[in-house]
């Protein structure tokens, strides 16, 4: 069946267009120039931000920084091992990603670091790239609110993600 999504994919909207007595091509050329002049639009702050990214994970500056709020997290219940992923998960979904499965392989994936690290990267976004691809489309510069609010949010993903492990796997340690 995987075989034929992209074939189906394409025939879908040809039968629509013709039902409509529309061009197809036409159409799909539109839809292309419009997503190239998107891509345009926030392919800068895309290369700013994974750039930005690299910068600090290869300098040690991420690791400098979780040892710092380490202490912070334990005082919320956090587990302190946790926290290169908390500071890198607003960023980077990828480079989260790595982090979770660098803790699932160390600590082992059926531990507690292990389990809140699945449960935190299910829970929170990557607010930054969130927000410089859609406000970057959008053509807004002033973010105001939004970057407080989603960082916020990302924090009682963090903090829900680490307490519900806790009560639901009493067990694990």
């Amino acid at each position: 069946m995987k075989d034929y999504l992209v074939p189906l994919l394409l025939l879908i909207p040809a039968l629509a267009a013709l039902r409509k007595k529309e061009n197809a091509y036409d159409i799909l050329l539109t839809g292309a120039g419009e997503g190239l002049k998107l891509l345009g639009s926030i392919l800068p702050a895309l290369i700013l931000l994974l750039t930005a990214v690299t910068m600090l994970r290869e300098s040690g500056a991420m690791e400098l920084l979780g040892q710092f709020l380490a202490p912070v997290l334990s005082f919320f219940g956090i587990p302190p091992e946790t926290a290169l992923l908390v500071m890198i998960r607003p960023v980077s979904g990828s480079a989260a990603l790595a982090v979770g499965a660098q803790l699932m392989a160390g600590y082992g994936v059926d531990s507690l670091v292990g389990v809140t690290a699945a449960v935190m990267l299910g829970s929170t976004e990557t607010t930054f790239y969130t927000i410089s691809v859609y406000f970057g489309a959008a053509g807004i510069r002033k973010t105001r609110y939004t970057l407080p609010a989603a960082l916020f949010a990302d924090f009682v993903g963090f903090l829900a993600a680490s307490w519900t492990v806790k009560w639901f796997f009493p067990g694990l340690s």
